[in-house]
């Protein structure tokens, strides 16, 4: 059974994205169980509207809900003591793909703040990744780089009490990605033709 205020943390998740205009990456969407270990998570992709797909330009989200936090959550509700909130794992990463050649990280990061702020808690920046895919032209690879943003944020008890206010707590998170989807639009990033990245 799912813990109703998982199912509203992913609903509310979309509301914020979807209100701040930006548009869902379908394909790319799961909501996953690990039958082993109890966890619960959910990924999904946004990018600007108007994107190609696959989108050169989005942001790859992952929420956790671990065991623990389950069993905490369902403590609370027969109206036992919290000693510690449950949370939820928070990944957001920015992602920028079908590049010409390797890109210069730096002007990426100068635009990504150190800190994202989720319910309160701040997320904080990893370092710059860069993959590289070999074509039949070995010497011109095709590139992208990401950066994420992991932490855990604690589901306080008004939250528990009222999922609902979900919606509101995390607005400002939709807005702050589509934000810097769009500064990160605005940079001198070399990509290839799009017939040619499909290929």
């Amino acid at each position: 059974m799912l813990d109703h205020v998982f199912t509203q943390l992913v609903a509310s998740h979309r509301n914020a994205f979807e209100a701040a205009l930006l548009q869902r990456q379908a394909v790319e969407e799961r909501f996953q169980v690990d039958v082993f270990l109890g966890d619960i998570s959910f990924e999904t992709s946004y990018s600007l509207p108007g994107e190609q797909r696959p989108a050169r330009i989005r942001v790859d989200t992952s929420l956790d809900w671990p065991t623990w936090s389950q069993t905490a959550y369902r403590s609370w509700a027969i109206g036992d003591d919290l000693d510690e909130p449950p949370e939820v794992l928070v990944e957001i990463a920015f992602r920028v793909q079908g590049l010409v050649g390797v890109p210069d990280a730096g002007p990426l990061l100068s635009v990504l703040p150190a800190h994202l702020d989720v319910l309160g808690e701040p997320l904080t920046r990893g370092p710059a990744t860069i993959e590289q895919m070999l074509l039949e032209a070995y010497d011109d690879p095709e590139c992208a780089i990401e950066v994420a943003y992991e932490g855990s944020c604690a589901i306080d008890e008004s939250i528990l009490d009222e999922p609902a206010t979900l919606d509101a707590a995390l607005a400002p998170v939709g807005r702050d990605v589509a934000s810097l989807l769009v500064r990160i639009g605005d940079l001198p990033f070399a990509f290839r033709p799009a017939e040619e990245a499909d290929d």
